[in-house]
């Protein structure tokens, strides 16, 4: 079971927990306390307090002191949650009161940081214990009312955020603006179910917060331009909400608490049309997240990168965040992790039994929680589903009821996009025409390739003649240079679609075909299948498709693949994904022998 020598080293790594864990507390404390004394505290430190803290038997403050000051070198190296485990365990060897609750009110921010928001809440009970001062007692409040937002969601978040931000006004306005653009987060997520604290009331209340102190931070610029946007509409918004994106991006953005708010900068991005912005700010999050281990922001940065992913035609990369999101979920407290991601694929994969399923439970549990931004998602996807196949009354149905509040950001605005198309395909042109010039107040303001192309391509379904074939032309050449490769697809798809209706049969093939190839190597079977039926009634022929051997992989291969061909070692790789490194070897070698390859090298010829 051992091997005895200058160390002990233990056959199974499974055998030395045993014996931990078989071993007395006492005998267990008496080890601790020899490998303290053995361990030169001038070469490890932090392994010294980390071994006198487990070996204490007491509290004894020069021991919590060590543990204090070694948490943040624990964070660097294992995340919030070591960094936690060394904070709770300073907190419980702290003989004066005060200090005591000070140091479990830290240690309950990085177990909330890190996911484990049971854990968090029980530490801030500790704390408010006391004794605390106001600062720290509206830090205990701010807390928990950030731990309720992450645990619930739902419509009790923003009033519950927006009270505390009150609170903490008249003591810290930095700490104040932070926790109003909290409330924003929650109110954007409550969406239509929010009642009174809707967005629109939470905005109003922000943008009469006391101004920050300058220099202005990315945070600050993005509350102030979030406000402006919710309040006085897109003109008026985007310009400082465009400062914040840069700020976001290029500023070297330090702490969690500034990090979890690169999901709604992310989010802001799509709504103002900007895929480039999106695109480094979702991969910023996720890449930081992992890194510091914040466990709590992962999620949504992920989920959101889904969307990065499928607007670039890039299925398989978002299948893997998808299983990544999955694997995460089973490892945290949070008890919401709803199937964003999935059922995003699943729509526009066009797979509809697999969708079916999925959103009957999503759209049960949005509405009992609360969160009404899910809602608009699911009927904006929806609606994309059945544009896919063909079902326009069904799709209008769908896309109507996704943009009914047109303040919710992003998934109302796409989703009067698939209302256009919907309305002009049945029969529907005055509803079209209504929803168009909704949408181009956003396009306009923004003025992004994106946002014209998706104006442009919507206005060209309600036009005839030379002016519709302009606009068509139009869309294409606005995305070509760009990654948006499914916009391109949908304006090749529609406007082959329309010159068959013109009786245009050779130029109509070019684009259907053209549109069925791309759509067909993204694996949008859906949209595939469309672009063939009018194909083949233009005279054409579609090709039939060859099964790429990345399509025999499954999502967690396919993952552990993408980043193992980016040049992760398997240990990295397991911490990322939260599963062994002997699972990592395992998936590999099923991936190798699929694809045929030899060598990471291969692999990433392969994959990448």
């Amino acid at each position: 079971m051992a091997t005895f020598g200058e160390g002990v080293t233990f056959r199974h790594p499974l055998v030395r927990s045993a014996v931990y864990r078989a071993a007395g507390p006492d005998d267990r404390a008496r080890v601790h306390r020899a490998l303290a004394e053995a361990i030169d505290p001038g070469a490890d430190p932090d392994r010294r307090a980390w071994h006198r803290g487990q070996g204490a038997l007491m509290p004894d403050d020069d021991v919590a002191f060590d543990l204090e000051r070694s948490a943040a070198r624990a964070q660097a190296r294992g995340g919030f949650a070591a960094a936690a485990a060394f904070l709770e365990r300073s907190s419980v060897l702290t003989l004066d009161p005060a200090r005591r609750a000070g140091r479990a009110l830290a240690a309950a921010h990085a177990r909330r940081q890190a996911g484990a928001f049971d854990g968090a809440l029980t530490l801030v009970a500790t704390a408010e214990a006391g004794p605390l001062d106001k600062f720290q007692r509206a830090d205990a409040d701010v807390l928990r009312a950030r731990i309720f937002f992450a645990t619930e969601r739902g419509r009790e978040a923003p009033s519950l955020l927006l009270a505390a931000a009150k609170r903490v006004a008249s003591l810290d306005t930095r700490l104040a603006r932070e926790i109003y653009l909290d409330a924003l987060t929650a109110a954007v997520f409550a969406g239509r179910l929010a009642g009174e604290f809707d967005a629109r009331r939470v905005a109003r209340e922000a943008h009469a917060a006391p101004p920050p102190a300058p220099p202005a931070r990315a945070a600050d610029l993005l509350l102030d331009g979030l406000a402006l946007l919710a309040t006085e509409g897109h003109a008026a918004g985007i310009p400082t909400t465009r400062k914040a994106l840069e700020r976001f991006n290029n500023d070297d953005i330090g702490t969690a608490d500034e990090l979890r708010w690169f999901w709604l900068a992310g989010r802001i991005a799509a709504f103002i049309w900007d895929y480039d912005a999106w695109d480094s700010l979702t991969l910023r999050q996720v890449r930081s997240a992992r890194e510091v281990g914040a466990l709590a922001e992962l999620p949504l940065a992920l989920v959101t990168r889904v969307g990065v992913h499928l607007f670039a035609g890039e299925l398989r990369a978002a299948e893997s965040l998808v299983a990544e999101s999955d694997a995460l979920a089973a490892v945290t407290d949070s008890r919401i992790f709803p199937p964003y991601g999935a059922l995003a694929v699943a729509a526009i994969c066009g797979r509809e039994d697999e969708f079916t399923r999925l959103v009957r439970t999503i759209i049960a549990d949005f509405n009992a929680r609360g969160e009404g931004m899910g809602l608009t998602m699911a009927h904006w996807v929806t609606a994309m589903l059945y544009n896919s196949l063909a079902r326009y009354d069904d799709a209008f149905a769908a896309a109507a009821e996704a943009s009914v509040d047109p303040h919710e950001l992003w998934f109302s605005t796409v989703a009067l996009v698939e209302l256009i198309e919907a309305a002009s395909r049945s029969g529907r042109n005055e509803k079209a025409a209504e929803a168009l010039a909704v949408l181009s107040e956003s396009t306009r303001a923004s003025g992004t390739p994106w946002a014209l192309a998706v104006e442009a391509r919507s206005r060209a379904l309600l036009q005839e003649g030379p002016a519709a074939e302009t606009l068509y032309r139009e869309a294409v050449e606005l995305l070509r240079p760009t990654r948006l490769r499914l916009d391109l697809a949908r304006s090749h798809l529609v406007y082959g679609e329309w010159l068959r209706r013109e009786r245009r049969r050779v130029d109509a093939r070019n684009e259907l075909r053209l549109a069925h190839e791309m759509f067909t190597e993204f694996g949008m079977d859906a949209f595939a299948e469309r672009a063939r039926v009018e194909l083949e009634a233009s005279g054409g022929h579609a090709r039939k498709r060859t099964l790429d051997t990345l399509d025999q992989l499954t999502p967690q291969e396919a993952q552990v693949s993408r980043l193992a061909a980016q040049g992760n070692t398997n240990r990295e790789i397991a911490a990322q994904l939260f599963i062994s490194p002997s699972t990592v070897e395992y998936h590999l070698g099923k991936a190798f022998r699929k694809l045929d390859v030899t060598s990471r090298v291969q692999l990433a010829r392969r994959v990448l």
